[in-house]
């Protein structure tokens, strides 16, 4: 029986918080969130902050000092993985496409990952990515230069702190195995799939089964599909030798038309797929041996 790992990716950084109550938005009720998909079986985390009034995406390290500390606190053995997506976005300036519009969020990659350099967690994720991103109407990009990757990458290292490879389409994959080649990512490395994201690879078994064929020999490699392709993903990474994640970040309902009403509700329908398909569901330390913390 092969244990797997059930990542809970807690309340990401799209504009969600308005469309389920379920999706956490204070720092307080983020942990306590993450702390429940712990119970349900979650070994890992996966942590944006909110800004507490708005709901929207924040870099503020206050917010991710205050997650941090109520998880560690509670004795939770969870790993905690902490983003370093926010501030990847540019959209150029409708007069002068030099100058940033309404929407970015472009910042240097030091201030991406100073909350990682603070609080040291297990894991971080680190988007090996520049690719459209948004709906047919946004021309966001979502921007990470290999100069950029490799500032970042160099931290997280120095850090202590294992990176997890996002990945949203082919390229992305073979940045990412260059990146190793040349010492900058440490092997045996840690990548996470995301599919059916507007623009990058589609959630199906062919694109999984393709950039599966890509990665190390060595590598250890987990999936998602954004919405209604939550589970067949999921189901899909468990017959295929890989990790599962979910959580509110990535899907909002339970079953069609039913908002989950937690992310516990999300991870717990996770266990029973794991389960029904005959294999375990991973311990936190059980994760940390199979990622090498």
């Amino acid at each position: 029986m092969r244990k797997i790992i059930i990542t809970c990716a807690v309340t990401g950084s799209a504009d969600t918080a308005d469309k389920n109550p379920a999706v956490p938005v204070t720092p307080d009720d983020i942990a306590a969130s993450a702390l429940d998909a712990a119970k349900a079986g979650a070994a890992i985390v996966h942590i944006h902050v909110r800004d507490p009034e708005s709901g929207k995406t924040s870099m503020a390290l206050e917010h991710y000092r205050r997650v941090v500390g109520i998880i560690r606190d509670s004795g939770s053995d969870v790993v905690i993985n902490l983003t370093t997506g926010v501030g990847a976005r540019f959209k150029p300036g409708v007069d002068d496409p030099l100058k940033p519009g309404a929407g970015t969020n472009f910042v240097a990659p030091a201030l991406r990952v100073q909350h990682v350099v603070e609080l040291k967690p297990e894991i971080c994720s680190l988007d090996i990515a520049t690719m459209n991103s948004g709906g047919v109407r946004d021309d966001t990009v979502m921007l990470n230069t290999p100069a950029h990757l490799r500032i970042m990458a160099e931290a997280i290292k120095n850090a202590g702190v294992k990176p997890e490879l996002e990945l949203f389409d082919l390229g992305h994959i073979m940045l990412a195995n260059d990146m190793i080649a040349r010492g900058q990512i440490e092997s045996p490395a840690f990548f996470q799939l995301c599919l059916g994201i507007e623009w990058g690879a589609p959630a199906t078994p062919e694109a999984m089964q393709y950039m599966t064929s890509l990665l190390p020999d060595d590598a250890i490699w987990s999936a998602f599909g954004i919405g209604r392709e939550e589970y067949r993903i999921a189901g899909q990474c468990v017959l295929s030798g890989g990790h599962v994640r979910v959580g509110l970040e990535d899907n909002l309902y339970l079953t069609r038309g039913v908002l989950a009403p937690s992310n516990a509700a999300l991870v717990e329908k996770a266990v029973g797929v794991i389960e029904t398909l005959g294999d375990g569901v991973a311990s936190a330390d059980e994760a940390r041996r199979i990622l090498s913390l």
